[in-house]
């Protein structure tokens, strides 16, 4: 399968989001990048979603991946939260009302990071 798109791409258009204060679903975020959902497809943007992370931490940024979620209740699937909730320390449950207090207070930080540069475009180049 050919690739997605490149991990400044899946950036661009989560940093538009951050800057909205509105997470993304998966489904949404695929069809940005003009396909539509499938679970393979769904796995390539995973990966992708390590690399963009990836990019913002060498400059000091808060995570975007975390803003990714499912429809059905707003959460990061079962890869973020294995790849990256021990990160935080956290040690609760991946779905219901405590995840969803934890989840929001990861967003809320993304979001005032990324509202507080709205206008700014971050450079492509890694510069």
């Amino acid at each position: 399968m050919a690739a997605l798109a490149d991990a400044e791409e899946v950036r661009a258009h989560l940093i538009g989001a951050a800057a909205a204060s509105t997470p993304l679903t998966y489904s949404e975020l695929l069809e940005r990048l003009g396909y539509p959902f499938s679970r393979p497809r769904m796995r390539q943007l995973c990966v992708l979603l390590g690399e963009v992370d990836s990019i913002g931490e060498a400059k000091g940024e808060p995570e975007l991946a975390v803003l990714v979620v499912r429809q059905s209740d707003g959460l990061p699937g079962q890869g973020w939260w294995i790849g990256l909730s021990e990160r935080y320390g956290y040690k609760g449950p991946w779905e219901g009302p405590e995840a969803s207090r934890f989840i929001a207070g990861l967003q809320a930080q993304c979001f005032a990071f990324w509202t507080s540069r709205a206008g700014t475009v971050p450079p492509r180049d890694g510069g």
